[in-house]
């Protein structure tokens, strides 16, 4: 008898190619699974651009300190960040969401007051979708499209050695803002008089509540005519993320602690929960950042765009993926998946 083995052992990365080995595409599909996006045949110029996300109550957000606007908002960021990583422009999307008996018309109207912004700030429409009763809560499931310049379209898999390895903004912050509306939580449940002590954690709790995603940098890129080689965006932290792009493309990567940007607020809480901000940063997620890597000779440039750091470089396949340390320690990175903000 087949041994069963569970999603512990086999981890979120393997789950994904043990389901998906045995499915094939057709000349149409330029890209199927492996990605941020599927890449389907458009136009002569073009590429159309595919993604879909899942929110979950109780795994990806909590409904005691999320309003329903900026879950709203942040299920349209998750899936058009996808676009923007493969270098593209969002311009729909479609919403299904389940819903439990406990949430009324108004309530969902928030939700999608929440989508509405969203879809307005990035320019987006919204086409359709689907509803469905649920037993649980409420599932939300993006389906956004866009397309991308063929000659422009970037995956994960074209990164060469001595290539650049850059992030855009700052990491650690979803996961330090996760932390300071978690310990909230927990004291209220233990008074429900008390009010939450929020002050002092703005941006954090910004980074966690309604992240953005990083069009701008997209932007900037295109106007120092910089094509990143390969690029992904920052949902399961720099760790993962860094796996991705080192295995599709079969290099190593070589980063610097010192380098990884960490904003002040993300180290102030972080040293509140006796963290290393350097953990949260690897590993935490939901920063929406995107990783991308850039060839040698687009140094220069790179340097001129601002929110945009040089972490480290790609090495070869047999080096492995490795950061480091501020104490010149070489530390070897390992991926985590599964790290959904209220799993982790």
């Amino acid at each position: 008898m087949e041994k069963q083995r569970t999603l512990d052992e086999v981890g979120e990365f393997g789950l994904i190619d043990i389901l998906t080995k045995n499915f094939n595409t057709t000349k149409s599909t330029i890209k199927g699974i492996g990605d941020d996006c599927a890449v389907l045949e458009y136009s002569a110029d073009e590429y159309q651009l595919v993604t879909t996300d899942f929110l979950l109550e109780g795994i990806h957000f909590d409904l005691v300190y999320t309003p329903l606007k900026h879950i709203g908002y942040k299920a349209v960021v998750a899936g058009i960040s996808d676009i923007y990583a493969m270098n593209g422009t969002p311009k729909q999307i479609m919403v299904s969401i389940a819903v439990s008996a406990k949430f009324s018309v108004n309530a969902l109207e928030q939700l999608y007051d929440g989508i509405r912004t969203a879809c307005q700030n990035y320019k987006i429409e919204l086409i359709g979708g689907d509803t469905s009763a649920s037993m649980t809560g409420l599932a939300i499931n993006i389906t956004a499209m866009g397309t991308v310049g063929k000659d422009k379209i970037t995956y994960r898999s074209g990164a060469k050695v001595t290539d650049l390895i850059c992030v855009s903004g700052d990491l650690g912050g979803a996961y330090a803002g996760l932390q300071v509306l978690q310990r909230e939580k927990a004291v209220y449940n233990q008074n429900k008089d008390s009010q939450p002590k929020l002050a002092g954690y703005e941006y954090v709790l910004q980074r966690i509540l309604k992240p953005e995603a990083r069009f701008d940098i997209v932007e900037k890129l295109k106007e120092n005519n910089i094509i990143p080689t390969s690029m992904i965006d920052i949902t399961d932290g720099l760790s993962s993320e860094l796996f991705h792009i080192c295995f599709d493309s079969g290099v190593g990567c070589k980063i610097y602690e010192e380098r990884v940007p960490i904003n002040e607020e993300t180290g102030t809480v972080c040293a509140e929960f006796n963290l290393e901000p350097i953990i949260p940063a690897l590993h935490g997620g939901e920063d929406y950042e995107l990783l991308f890597t850039v060839p040698l000779s687009a140094y220069e440039a790179i340097k001129k765009i601002k929110d945009v750091a040089v972490i480290g470089n790609v090495v070869e396949k047999e080096k492995g993926l490795g950061m480091i340390s501020r104490s010149g320690d070489f530390i070897h990175i390992k991926a985590q998946g599964w790290n959904t903000s209220e799993k982790r």
